[in-house]
């Protein structure tokens, strides 16, 4: 895809229902340019797929859709194919929906964990502790980041972070960054992703901190099955389950701290 492209893909998602964020397109074109694929059809734009290469070990596909009147032909598996393709012999992830679960797994991707969205209200009083992440020095949110995700993803955090209409947070204790999370617009609401935290206490605080910034307006925060305090946080502050994936790779789950992820970054790319 030219970056152009990408246009058609977000309008894709909207009309299939998608809440993807509404200014992400250009912080997900810049992270891998050549990792985004369009189907034509006679010179017209068919359908759409990203294979992001975060380096030469981990890939994440997503954006995987086809307009409704050239599904069951053929031409989704010839595109998911070239994504395949693209990321080689990489670890691939992916978030897939119930319904091609049972297609990615013939693709040889396995199933790692579910990740559940839930939906609420904003609400409640900004609470203390919190800096701006923007304060705080790149290379710590970096690190701090890294940890939480299979590789280092300079290129996708350098653009995430500014994100237009965003708020980042972070909380530091004793100079060391023990969480962070981000809240963004979407086609509906706003999402909280990711929410990454030392402990239950500091993930609280960040939830709190970035809900209060939008009272009465409907927020969103995806959640990893496995974290049991972060389905007990969702639950606490009165969100319910509307929607769910599952994590899935064509190799090994990386070793990630989940206990730790309290909210994922993106269903498209990781």
């Amino acid at each position: 895809m030219r970056r152009a492209d990408l246009d058609h893909a977000f309008a894709w998602s909207v009309r299939e229902g998608w809440n993807i964020g509404t200014l992400d397109h250009d912080c997900f074109y810049r992270t891998d340019p050549n990792g985004f694929f369009l189907a034509e059809y006679d010179g017209e734009p068919i359908g759409s797929i990203s294979a992001v290469a975060y380096d030469t070990t981990f890939g994440f596909i997503g954006i995987f859709i086809l307009r409704p009147e050239f599904r069951d032909k053929g031409y989704g598996v010839r595109l998911f194919h070239a994504a395949l393709d693209y990321l080689g012999s990489r670890n691939i992830g992916l978030d897939g929906v119930i319904a091609q679960q049972e297609n990615y797994q013939r693709s040889g991707f396995k199933t790692a964990y579910r990740n559940v969205r839930y939906q609420g209200v904003g609400a409640g009083e900004i609470p203390e502790g919190c800096v701006p992440l923007r304060s705080l020095p790149f290379e710590q949110v970096l690190a701090y980041d890294s940890r939480h995700f299979p590789v280092p993803r300079r290129k996708f955090l350098e653009g995430w972070l500014v994100l237009p209409g965003a708020t980042a947070l972070g909380v530091v204790k004793d100079g060391n960054l023990t969480g962070y999370a981000m809240i963004r617009p979407c086609v509906q609401g706003q999402l909280i992703a990711p929410l990454f935290a030392d402990d239950p206490a500091t993930a609280e605080l960040l939830f709190r901190a970035l809900s209060a910034q939008q009272p009465e307006q409907t927020i969103f925060l995806d959640v990893p099955e496995v974290n049991g305090a972060g389905i007990a946080l969702a639950e606490r502050n009165r969100m319910t389950p509307v929607f769910e994936t599952a994590r899935m790779y064509t190799g090994t789950a990386p070793d990630l701290p989940l206990d730790h992820i309290y909210g994922v970054t993106s269903y498209e790319l990781g």
